[in-house]
């Protein structure tokens, strides 16, 4: 609950709920009833969690109906591994991977369906699916149960059989009026992040895209909450609609408090700098606002519009200039204090133009005179 408060204090428009042991019915409702944000849920983990049992004697009804007390515990969107179908199956086995399966819900699924030669009950029983999330409003989160989790493996053979499941998936959802987002990668080369962007909008007919990073290299255990956050403003410049935030701690440890703070915020740095990229009406306001306090050397103006307040204002108050104006990064040489306000209006006094609306640089030949009222 600690880190649920942080997401909301951080701004996070959605909580996903992951937990694997303990009353998770309990906190699920609690979750419900105390944030007033999004909230996911796995349902496949749970299954396990609930039964107690063997993977191998998990039964058909048994995924259902942990499918059905989500749902009525009133759950947003589930995450589903619909898509890793037997046929997905016999795909990774002729395309071997550097780092093989890494969706621990489609590690599950592959699992049972090795061990009861069955096929995955969501992909099999789809439309009993439809029906639970139709009648109590639930979202499908069509989980990328094979999605790369290394750079080597993006963009192949498995990943995209699976894909162009989902997109049919998608179809059949929207025939049954159940609302659908599709995961995505993964990690993912940065050249590659475009072009996985405008294939899912492609085969699964512009389905909202909810990316988990992408992380751009494999090499940062303890930044991946920066690898995230370059692959993210690459993937939201290019369509993806949802960023799944990353810790520092990804590939090492559950993250603490901090490390949810530190993941958001990165998270919400990508999504902010997609949104510049793609020209979002209004998106590049707030930008101005901190630029334009930025330039008259308004501290508390640049508090008031940070991504962070609390951590801008720390920064500044550990390190204090001798000059209240300034900061310590340039002291006396200060650029904005040496080219203020007054100190412009000094150097224009002195050589005065002949006519008040130019100056004695260019004169008549004035582009802003020439142009200004052209470009209005």
């Amino acid at each position: 609950m600690e880190k649920a408060r942080i997401a909301l204090a951080y701004k996070a428009d959605a909580v996903m709920d992951l937990s694997v042991s303990g009353d998770t019915e309990g906190f699920r409702k609690r979750l419900v009833a105390e944030l007033p944000v999004m909230i996911g849920t796995v349902p496949i983990y749970d299954t396990l969690t609930r039964t107690g049992r063997p993977i191998e004697e998990i039964t058909l009804e048994d995924w259902f109906e942990t499918v059905e007390i989500h749902a009525e515990n009133g759950i947003d969107f589930i995450t589903v591994h619909a898509g890793l179908n037997r046929r997905c199956v016999q795909s990774i086995r002729r395309n071997p991977r550097l780092c093989g399966i890494v969706s621990r819900g489609g590690a599950i699924l592959f699992e049972w369906m090795e061990k009861t030669g069955n096929e995955n009950p969501f992909y099999e029983h789809f439309d009993r699916l439809l029906d639970i999330c139709e009648a109590h409003d639930v979202c499908i989160s069509l989980g990328d149960g094979l999605r790369p989790g290394a750079i080597e493996d993006s963009t192949d053979a498995p990943q995209i059989m699976e894909l162009i499941t989902l997109g049919e998936l998608t179809r059949q959802a929207w025939g049954k009026n159940v609302q659908v987002m599709i995961e995505g990668p993964g990690h993912v080369p940065l050249h590659e992040v475009e072009m996985n962007m405008k294939l899912q909008k492609k085969l699964c007919h512009n389905a909202p895209f909810y990316v988990l990073g992408p992380l751009v290299t494999d090499i940062a255990p303890g930044y991946d909450h920066i690898t995230s956050a370059i692959g993210g403003a690459i993937a939201a410049m290019h369509g993806a609609d949802f960023l799944c935030y990353v810790t520092p701690a990804e590939h090492l440890r559950l993250p603490t408090a901090d490390d949810v703070k530190e993941g958001i915020m990165a998270s919400r740095i990508a999504a902010h700098a997609g949104d510049l990229a793609k020209g979002l009406e209004g998106a590049d306001e707030i930008d101005h606002r901190i630029s334009r306090a930025r330039g008259a050397l308004d501290w508390e103006g640049q508090f008031a519009v940070a991504i962070d307040p609390e951590k801008a204002r720390e920064y500044r108050e550990s390190s204090k200039p001798s000059e209240k104006e300034v900061c310590t990064m340039c002291g006396d040489f200060c650029a904005v204090k040496r080219i203020d306000p007054e100190k412009a209006r000094e150097y224009r006094e002195s050589s005065k133009p002949s006519e008040k609306e130019v100056c004695t640089m260019c004169g008549d030949f004035c582009a802003v005179k020439r142009t200004g009222s052209l470009l209005k």
